[in-house]
């Protein structure tokens, strides 16, 4: 298990460059990036709905007494991210991109898990963690400069 974790990330890491390509390839085609995120959105919609009915949605024992802000802002993030991976792909590269959005998805989680925002356990900003940052800013500096 301790393996399989990191892998899975890896895996994930892996499909958001290959999903940036692919709706950069839908914008093209439908000539727009906004349009193309839709769709995007809708497809992946349609096919965990299946992924639901197929396992079972579980117990939600607690969804009455979550804020507003919890349904929507996951979403609303969400189609922020993809529109802007679909704009800056065919402009910048998806090593480009990819490299920039791992390192502001690590900007905001080291501030995440520094402060314990959202609930979250916090967790300092020790000299490995910040060296990890200044190494990855590093080499978002050196994927993004022609």
């Amino acid at each position: 298990m301790q393996l399989l974790l990191p892998l899975l990330g890896v895996l994930a890491g892996a499909l958001l460059s290959v999903q940036a390509g692919v709706n950069a390839q839908l914008s093209r085609g439908l000539g727009s990036p906004f349009l193309a995120a839709l769709v995007s959105f809708g497809v992946g919609t349609l096919g965990l709905a299946a992924f639901v009915l197929a396992l079972g949605s579980g117990t939600a024992p607690g969804w009455r007494t979550l804020p507003l802000h919890v349904w929507i802002a996951g979403g609303l993030l969400g189609a922020c991210y993809v529109s802007a991976n679909i704009f800056l792909v065919p402009r910048l590269g998806t090593a480009a991109v990819m490299s920039l959005i791992v390192c502001g998805q690590l900007l905001a989680a080291l501030a995440l898990d520094h402060f314990g925002l959202l609930g979250l356990a916090e967790r300092g900003l020790g000299p490995g963690r910040l060296a990890g940052a200044a190494l990855l800013l590093a080499g978002v500096f050196l994927i993004t400069r022609n």
